[in-house]
């Protein structure tokens, strides 16, 4: 990293102008959650562009991103529905990224929605600048999960270091853990709610630690600089401060600026995460739940 570019920092300013004062490759690993242009109300973000003017704006951002990032750098890309594989394919084409994974974020207590299925997910564009040379830390203990060889079956083939995160469709995980791990690349975190102890109540879209954490543990190494365009809440600097990385985070709103710098005032390198590490483990089952009177018990069967 180049000496005159100071760390651990929040920069309140345009992510655009302030990434464009960075040197080329000085970044190892990049998480942006951008607007997802649906009209959600942010402090000072106008989220309701025309198309044509998002995805400008996007490429304008993102070749900046690409640009900052090292030669063997990694970028994670949040987003929704409507842009996906239209950014998918502009880093691709246009920016010289290559995609290793598209991995899907289910989470409870998604958006509901009255004309159409309701929004239970995001999708986590896992690009690299280089396909051959990049760092992925696959042997991490940390990064790694047990097997079903190891967890179901005992067997003695099943590598004693665990697996690595796959796909698969869920529609209750807490129902049936036996078939949703933590390996597939169908990730389960729940969203950050107004109920839960990690929320810090003025940012509507804050990630959660635990997948934070599961990204820059496993494409980044201790020491090393995570980028942030879209800080936010400021999830992706709290725990790549606690995880001993460098950090920079962009952020338009002077609000949200002040109070993610006010988190990360309270994080020190080694404090652990928030939320459960096994999020199945704090969600009840169907079970386990209420049953209203006046539904017949085999009520079921209508499904």
């Amino acid at each position: 990293m180049d000496d005159a570019v100071q760390l651990d920092q929040i920069r309140q300013e345009d992510c655009i102008a302030g990434m464009r004062t960075l040197p080329d490759g000085c970044v190892d690993l990049a998480f942006a959650d951008p607007p997802f242009n649906i009209g959600y109300e942010y402090d000072v973000y106008d989220d309701r562009r025309k198309a044509e003017e998002y995805l400008d704006w996007s490429q304008e951002w993102l070749s900046e991103v690409v640009r900052v990032l090292k030669a063997d750098g990694t970028f994670w890309l949040a987003i929704g529905d409507e842009f996906a594989a239209e950014l998918k394919v502009l880093m691709q084409r246009e920016l010289g990224l290559h995609c290793r994974s598209w991995v899907i974020w289910y989470y409870t207590f998604g958006v509901n929605c009255k004309t159409k299925f309701s929004r239970s997910h995001a999708h986590l564009l896992y690009m690299v600048k280089d396909p051959e040379t990049f760092t992925f830390n696959a042997d991490d203990p940390k990064v790694r999960v047990p097997s079903a060889r190891q967890l179901v079956y005992a067997d003695k083939r099943a590598n004693p270091k665990g697996r690595l995160p796959d796909d698969t469709w869920i529609l209750r995980p807490q129902d049936i853990p036996e078939s949703f791990q933590s390996e597939e690349d169908t990730w389960y975190f729940p969203r950050v709610n107004g109920t839960f102890k990690e929320r810090k109540g003025w940012h509507g879209c804050q990630m959660p630690e635990r997948l934070l954490e599961r990204i820059i543990l496993a494409c980044s190494n201790e020491g090393e600089t995570v980028l942030d365009p879209f800080t936010g809440s400021g999830t992706t600097l709290a725990v790549a401060r606690k995880l001993d990385r460098r950090y920079l985070g962009f952020e338009l709103s002077e609000q949200y600026a002040e109070r993610a710098l006010e988190r990360l005032k309270s994080v020190q390198p080694g404090q652990p995460m928030d939320g459960a590490k096994d999020p199945l483990t704090s969600v009840p089952s169907t079970k386990q739940g209420r049953r209203r009177k006046d539904v017949p018990k085999d009520a079921a069967k209508l499904f």
